[in-house]
């Protein structure tokens, strides 16, 4: 069953028996998620659409098309009018990622979609678990245990293709240790066997293990963001320990059609940037360690171009083979 949220001037409805009569009224936009209610997606967008209540003539519905990695939504939005009444609410590994990693895509990211506004960015972080001794406190360290040890110095990522899967494998090529990636079917598989000493190592979503890395159950070695994250502003970035290569920071946005107009791109990015500025989306972005993105929709389309050609080289970097 999908869940939809509608916000707008004046209407708080949900609930699926009311799909059929809000097929596409004209006063509606909807914002398309590609990955199940439920997630880092749903904590952002809930709090942030009820502060545009009453910021834009139009509703807001936000609804989600799971499968096949973003890809269905993605796919359903390209295809939509370019009036802007549908959104694809996406992390960034689908539009800059992905096009590295599968040999074909129903779209282009780069010509068929329009950045509207990037909400939210966040680190992965290179966190140890208690199967990793105690003293590996640093990315050295780990280096160290990892050529002393092979045959247990598996990193766990939670799924094959993921930013996190390519840099793990950048971090073992490049430094020559024989860490060994070893991709989930998930995040949440994937901390269970870090938290039970199953796996010694691994990437995760900043989410996902804060918590965990507050109450000492696990520990972070290194922020792989460009600069220190303010949930974590004690743990030093992968550039501070010396692997400049390894930096780069996953976000959250809002894509429309191409040749969405501008007027409306602009309309809805002001409203978005108000709402991320105010006290409540701050919030509720620190509590899970994300933080809000300030800039403009050229901004947001210039991160976008050049996340892009990051993982394109890192994909040829580390030999990642593309999939099917």
């Amino acid at each position: 069953m999908q869940r939809r949220h509608i916000l707008g001037a004046g209407l708080a409805l949900g609930g699926q028996a009311m799909l059929p009569a809000l097929a596409q009224p004209a006063n509606t936009t909807f914002i398309w998620s590609g990955f199940p209610a439920g997630g880092l997606g749903d904590q952002v967008t809930r709090p942030l659409l009820e502060q545009l209540r009453g910021k834009l003539p139009q509703n807001l519905v936000y609804d989600t098309k799971p499968g096949a990695g973003g890809r269905i939504a993605a796919e359903f939005v390209k295809r939509s009018s370019p009036d802007g009444g549908h959104i694809f609410q996406t992390p960034s590994s689908v539009m800059v990622l992905q096009p590295h990693v599968f040999k074909k895509l129903p779209y282009d990211t780069l010509a068929d979609f329009t950045p509207i506004v990037g909400l939210c960015a966040f680190s992965t972080v290179l966190t140890a678990g208690p199967g990793l001794p105690a003293d590996v406190r640093q990315v050295a360290d780990l280096l160290r245990w990892a050529k002393a040890n092979p045959s247990a110095a598996n990193i766990g990522n939670p799924s094959s293709g993921s930013g996190m899967h390519l840099a793990s494998m950048l971090l073992a090529k490049q430094s020559g240790a024989p860490l060994n990636p070893i991709p989930y079917k998930g995040g949440a598989p994937l901390l269970t066997d870090l938290l039970g000493g199953q796996i010694p190592v691994s990437i995760n979503v900043i989410s996902e293990v804060l918590p965990h890395i507050r109450s000492g159950k696990l520990r972070a070695l290194a922020v792989l963001s460009p600069t220190r994250s303010k949930a974590l502003p004690e743990v030093p970035t992968m550039i501070e320990q010396g692997h400049k290569d390894l930096a780069y920071s996953e976000w959250l946005g809002w894509f429309g059609p191409a040749q969405m107009a501008p007027n409306r791109v602009a309309t809805i990015q002001a409203a978005v940037q108000e709402a991320l500025a105010s006290n409540a989306m701050n919030e509720a972005l620190a509590k899970i360690g994300l933080e809000p993105m300030r800039q403009t929709s050229a901004q947001f389309a210039a991160l976008v171009r050049q996340d892009h050609a990051y993982w394109a080289q890192v994909v040829k970097t580390t030999g990642f083979q593309p999939e099917d």
